[in-house]
C-alpha cells in the first residue's frame, strides 16, 4: 500500500496566516460588545473586503449561520456549532458570578474592569456552559457529546453505571446540554420519555448515531439551584445557620450569598428554592450541629429518612 505523503512544513507556514485570520474573524463575529461590518473587519485585519466575503462564505459552507442586520454581520447563536464554541470558551453562571464579585474590589471607574463586567453580563445569557475541565480519559466522551449536541444527533450511553439502581446498562438519549464543569450531561431519555442528568464519569462510551433528534418538543428546560441540582419543580427550604455554616456555605456554593440574611448573635438565615433535596441534605447533615432546619416538613422528613439509613 502506498504511503500517504506528509504535508510539507512550508505549506503549513504559508497557510498559517490564513488560519490565524480565519480565527480572528471568528473572534470578531462572536464578540457581542461590538458592531462588525465588512469594512471594519477589513480595516482591523488589513485585508480587502473581497477577502472578508470569501472568509464569510467559508464559515457558511462549514455549517455556521451568519446574522446580518443592515450593514453588520455576526455569528448567529443558533448556528449548530456555536454551542460547541461557547462550551469551550465561556464561563458558567457560577464562575461568572465569582469573577464578578472579585472585580468589585477594584476601582469601579476603571475602564478595563467595566469592560470585563460588560462581557460577563453577556455571558450570563448563556445556559449550561462550562470550560473544558475534564478528567483524563473523559475527553472522548466529552468530544462525542459536544459533536452530538451540535449535530442534534441521538446517542447511546454505553455501560452507564446508575447510582440509583446499582445497575449497568445502555441508555438511548438525545443529549441537550452540559451541567457544571461538564461533570454531567442533560438528556432526553427516549425509553422513559423524560429529561434526566447523567454523570459523565459513569458513562463507559458514547456511540453517536446517524439518527437526528426526534423529540425536540420534549426537551424541557431546567434550572439549577444553589447546590447545583437541577429540575423544574422548586421546593422551599429555610435554614438557620451558625457563622461556621454560613461561611462554609458561601465558600462551597457562591450563588447562595444572595439568599443569606444576617441575624443577631452571629447567626444567619438561608431561605431559597431548591429543585432536589439531595444537595441541601448533604450540606445540612454534614454540619448538623451548626444548622437548624425551619418550616418545610417534607425536607425534615427527607433528612430523617437519610439518618435512618445511615451506616454509622
Amino acid at each position: 500500500m502506498a504511503k500517504l505523503a506528509k504535508p510539507k512544513l512550508s505549506n503549513f507556514i504559508m497557510d498559517q496566516p490564513k488560519i490565524e485570520r480565519l480565527l480572528r474573524i471568528m473572534q470578531l463575529l462572536t464578540d457581542r460588545t461590538r458592531i462588525n461590518t465588512i469594512e471594519s473587519i477589513s480595516r482591523t485585519l488589513d485585508i480587502s473586503p473581497r477577502t472578508v466575503y470569501r472568509y464569510l462564505d467559508t464559515f457558511e459552507n462549514a455549517g455556521f449561520r451568519l446574522e446580518k442586520k443592515e450593514n453588520s454581520v455576526s455569528l448567529a447563536r443558533e448556528s449548530k456549532y456555536f454551542r460547541m464554541i461557547s462550551d469551550l470558551a465561556y464561563f458558567n453562571q457560577e464562575e461568572a458570578y465569582i469573577i464578578k464579585k472579585a472585580l468589585e474590589v477594584y476601582d469601579s471607574n476603571n475602564q478595563a474592569v467595566l469592560g470585563v463586567k460588560k462581557k460577563l453580563n453577556n455571558i450570563y445569557d448563556f445556559r449550561e456552559t462550562a470550560p473544558l475541565l475534564v478528567k483524563p480519559g473523559r475527553d472522548r466522551v466529552i468530544s462525542s457529546l459536544l459533536f452530538a449536541i451540535a449535530e442534534e444527533r441521538q446517542v447511546i450511553l454505553k455501560d452507564y453505571h446508575s447510582i440509583h439502581t446499582s445497575k449497568i446498562s445502555d441508555r438511548h438519549v438525545e443529549p441537550i446540554s452540559f451541567g457544571v464543569n461538564m461533570s454531567t450531561i442533560y438528556c432526553y431519555e427516549i425509553e422513559s420519555g423524560m429529561c434526566k442528568y447523567y454523570g459523565i464519569p459513569r458513562i463507559g462510551e458514547v456511540i453517536v448515531e446517524e439518527s437526528e433528534w426526534k423529540h425536540r418538543e420534549n426537551h424541557i428546560a431546567v434550572k439549577a439551584d444553589i447546590f447545583r441540582f437541577s429540575g423544574s419543580h422548586p421546593k422551599h427550604i429555610k435554614l438557620k445557620m451558625s457563622m461556621v455554616a454560613a461561611t462554609l456555605l458561601a465558600e462551597e456554593f457562591p450563588l447562595s450569598e444572595q439568599y443569606v440574611k444576617v441575624l443577631e448573635n452571629n447567626e444567619f438565615m438561608l431561605e431559597c428554592d431548591v429543585y432536589d433535596f439531595q444537595g441541601a441534605a448533604r450540606f445540612v447533615l454534614g454540619l448538623c450541629n451548626e444548622i437548624e432546619v425551619l418550616g418545610n416538613d417534607e425536607f425534615i422528613g427527607f433528612l430523617d429518612e437519610k439518618r435512618k439509613r445511615s451506616k454509622f
